[in-house]
């Protein structure tokens, strides 16, 4: 009771700094020292206000302990210190990246992808060959992920490699009229393409319903891929099921252009251990601004995924295409009789652009692919995973079309000039059975390395069979008007095509004289990345591929031949990567490949990638690989919170023992010359095909794609390319047989393109978006040489897009392509008298999105 007590505010202090270890007798709390001293500070500063008579408290004053001598950390201890700030990045990445919608199933979210940026994919598929993240990769990759593919609305493959910079397409040469031909850096790659990295060799026009991204690699990738790639490859990732969740999608399309689409993708997850994923697809649509074209579509696609117990995985999957139509062989092309005036499609000159050229009684196209692909998994231990790939596909070209060719102008008055409509027809069958070993092992070696090495065992049995139909030469049309014994119809009116509507009867069947092509090779490839404590990445491989290729057929008397040809061919290739910041890089690159004669595939002859098998005079085509080197030197950086990946490479691309062809003055010519292809008299003008020509291409490659802002987003490139032929066949002394190519561009690209797509969150519920498109002037000609004198012109296309969030489930998503309805130019075939592939016209989509 007569014990004195500390003011009401000095108890309340303690107690609010009150910790442990510390008995107040006034308050009847523990509190720390710390605290004691804070309250005796304070008791002591206002001492002569409150009159308090606590006794003074003398507080030393603190002693600077010594610090110990520094030594040298252990590499133990610096690889603990980077992996603990490498987790200190991440863990900020993550607090800071944008929240994911909680609604959307996450099983529908591309793998690959940056889960906060979308339009940026980290990852690539095949992660054993390239197990660093892209921007520690040394090579130009461009990735269209799931979601850029939507909002580009890219319903197949060609839409979406049409938007992408330094990708061109060209048109179906040697009779391939509708299958994927893409030229990357300059060199074509149509049989490049790969579907969940194993080769789709067959001859098609791959729908995107079943996709999950596409992958473009630049520079040649032999050692990754196989033959050819010259240019690049471009690899198809398909949806997988995934026992993370079930969920069920739907889309359906409406479009100006009469287009009625549905796509469904479903999956079930049956237990933790087993899911079921399956798609459908149906299309009725025309062509926006061209007449009487057709592009139907079918298909349907199923996915496995079983996981027994941890260490193993199997997947498999089936995909079924049929695309269905009337086949568009585009607009003639305008060469005038003095070469002082310029040329070009005839739309050009005051043609209706939307003016079709063929016979809507006859023409047609069915277009399909059967892929069955089962995969297994097995890891053996944390570090060595041991994988099975066995594919088997089926691809069918079947076709009847007529090219609109040979303008004939023989007055000054346009309503007269005509051209010749020339039947073509085909069925292509294609049969491959492919089946990949491989097995991932990572290590550390004793340098400080951190090793992910790949080795792999690859077979592969390509089989084709190429016919053509009957009859084609005894159709009638009206009246007296025949057609001639090649089936080509002349007086055909350029600005009026009149034979549009002629009921011709059913086609004769195949010929039952096909020309077979059977590829069989056998690879084995070692691939490593070492990485050293994230600040030097290397990276090698080498690929050694036994190539054998038989092709028979018949003449057109008759005569039966074949050819066969075998090659060993190795190929490597080399990279280094310096990382100045964990978000950058700098590397350097080398790299090789081959194109084996034949490889092409849906060729018959040399001058479209193929073996001839019954030239006449005994004569082959057999050449040795064309060779491809490439060096690339890039820089790569992350920025906006990792969010946004920055490219920029500059590259250059040589092909030696390239083939090439020049029309000749005769036969004895040809032979003096050393042609390989030389029939015999009375031919007065030989298309002479040769190897040993050179051709280069460089340029500068920049990339973008990911978030600048948590609400804008944007993809895209500029590709600037040079290109010249550095070696030709050279003419003999004293002679005017035909000019050398040395010193032309290249032939079926663009050598500057653009393109970039953008989009912006409005609000929670609106997104606005929109895509600009440039592609410079392409030249034409034979082979890859640009000596026809040919091209078509530059262009911009601009589309736009907006997209409502109805609630969490339901999306409505607005499409304009082609905003300014241009008149613009895909491609031109590669003789002197060219047709012209006319893109699409302006249309609108509106697509409603199903998401549960």
């Amino acid at each position: 009771m007569g014990m004195a007590r500390a003011p009401q505010s000095l108890r309340s202090t303690a107690a609010r700094t009150s910790l442990v270890n510390n008995f107040d007798s006034a308050t009847g709390k523990t509190v720390s020292a710390v605290a004691s001293l804070v309250a005796v500070a304070s008791v002591s500063s206002g001492a002569q206000a409150q009159q308090s008579n606590l006794p003074p408290v003398t507080v030393d004053a603190p002693v600077e302990r010594p610090r110990p001598v520094a030594s040298k950390p252990t590499p133990e201890q610096v690889r603990a210190r980077n992996a603990l700030r490498r987790a200190a990045q991440q863990r900020q990445q993550a607090a800071q990246a944008p929240v994911v919608d909680a609604n959307a199933p996450a099983a529908d979210r591309n793998p690959y992808a940056d889960p906060a940026a979308p339009y940026k994919v980290d990852h690539m598929q095949a992660s054993g060959k390239f197990p660093e993240k892209l921007v520690d990769t040394p090579r130009s990759v461009t990735v269209l992920s799931k979601e850029v593919l939507e909002d580009k609305n890219a319903t197949s493959l060609k839409q979406a490699i049409l938007s992408t910079a330094g990708v061109t397409l060209g048109t179906g040469e040697g009779g391939n009229a509708f299958g994927d031909r893409f030229f990357i850096r300059g060199f074509d790659a149509r049989n490049d393409i790969f579907i969940d990295g194993v080769r789709d060799a067959g001859v098609s026009v791959r729908e995107n319903f079943f996709t999950e991204q596409v992958e473009i690699l630049r520079g040649p990738a032999s050692s990754f891929a196989g033959r050819g790639t010259a240019g690049g490859a471009i690899n198809i990732v398909t949806k997988q099921a995934t026992t993370e969740k079930s969920f069920y999608n739907m889309d359906t399309t409406f479009g100006t252009d009469m287009t009625k689409r549905v796509t469904l993708d479903v999956n079930q997850v049956i237990n933790p251990t087993l899911a079921i994923r399956a798609g459908g697809l149906f299309q009725d649509a025309d062509v926006a601004g061209r007449d009487r074209i057709k592009d139907n579509r079918d298909g349907a696609f199923v996915a496995t995924t079983w996981t027994p117990t941890d260490a193993i995985k199997v997947t498999g999957n089936y995909i079924h295409t049929e695309l269905t139509g009337i086949p568009d062989f585009g607009v003639p092309y305008y060469r005038p009789s003095t070469t002082s005036a310029a040329g070009g499609p005839f739309p050009d000159f005051g043609v209706k652009r939307d003016n079709f050229y063929g016979f809507v009684n006859r023409d047609f196209y069915r277009t399909g692919q059967d892929i069955g692909t089962i995969n297994a998994e097995v890891q053996v231990t944390p570090d060595l995973l041991l994988t099975n790939k066995i594919r088997d596909s089926r691809s069918t070209q079947n076709y009847i079309g007529t090219l609109p060719e040979s303008p004939v102008i023989t007055s000054n008055s346009p309503a007269l000039w005509t051209l010749s409509a020339n039947p073509q027809s085909r069925y292509q069958a294609t049969d491959v059975f492919a089946n990949q070993t491989e097995a991932t092992y990572k290590f550390n070696d004793g340098a400080g390395f951190r090793h992910t090495l790949l080795a792999g065992i690859e077979y592969d049995n390509e089989r084709s069979s190429i016919d053509s139909y009957t009859g084609l030469g005894s159709e009638i049309t009206t009246g007296t008007t025949s057609f001639t014994g090649t089936g080509s119809l002349p007086g055909v009116s350029v600005y009026w095509p009149q034979f549009n509507d002629i009921p011709f009867p059913i086609p004769g069947g195949l010929t039952g004289r096909p020309t077979k092509i059977g590829i069989e090779t056998v690879s084995g490839y070692v691939v490593d990345s070492a990485n050293y404590r994230d600040l030097v990445i290397l990276n090698g491989g080498f690929r050694y591929d036994d190539y054998s290729i038989k092709t028979s057929g018949y003449s057109a008397a008759g005569a039966f031949g074949q050819q066969s040809a075998q090659f060993l061919v190795p190929d490597f290739n080399l990279g280094l990567t310096l990382k100045p910041l964990p978000n950058g890089s700098v590397y350097v690159a080398y790299a090789t490949s081959a194109n084996p004669v034949g490889s092409e595939f849906d060729g018959t002859s040399t001058a479209y990638g193929g073996i001839n098998p019954t030239l006449a005079g005994g004569n082959t085509q057999i050449f040795g690989p064309e060779k491809n080197k490439s060096i690339e030197l890039g820089t790569k950086w992350e920025l906006f919170d990792r969010h946004l990946l920055l490219t920029a490479a500059l590259f250059q691309t040589t092909k030696d023992n390239a083939r090439e062809a020049q029309n000749v003055g005769s036969v004895s010519a040809a032979g003096a010359l050393g042609c390989t292809y030389a029939p015999v008299a009375p031919a007065t003008t030989v298309s002479c095909i040769t190897a040993g020509a050179a051709y280069r291409v460089r340029g500068i490659d920049l990339g973008v794609g990911g978030k600048i802002t948590d609400k804008w987003s944007v993809t895209g490139g500029l590709v600037l390319m040079q290109s010249e032929v550095t070696k030709s066949m050279a003419p003999p002394a004293n002679t005017t047989l035909y000019a050398s190519n040395v010193g032309l561009p290249l032939a079926n690209i663009a050598h500057q393109s653009f393109s970039m797509l953008t989009k912006y969150q409005l609000t929670d519920m609106w997104e606005l978006g929109g895509q600009a498109v440039y592609r410079s002037k392409i030249y034409g000609g034979t082979l890859l040489a640009a000596n026809q004198g040919t091209s078509i012109p530059s262009y911009w296309r601009f589309d736009a897009f907006a997209e409502a969030k109805i609630d969490k489930h339901w999306t409505a998503k607005l499409f304009v392509n082609n905003i300014f309805d241009k008149r613009y130019y895909d491609a031109l075939y590669q003789s002197a008298a060219p047709f012209v592939l006319e893109a699409p016209g302006r249309a609108a989509y509106l697509v409603l999105s199903a998401r549960y």
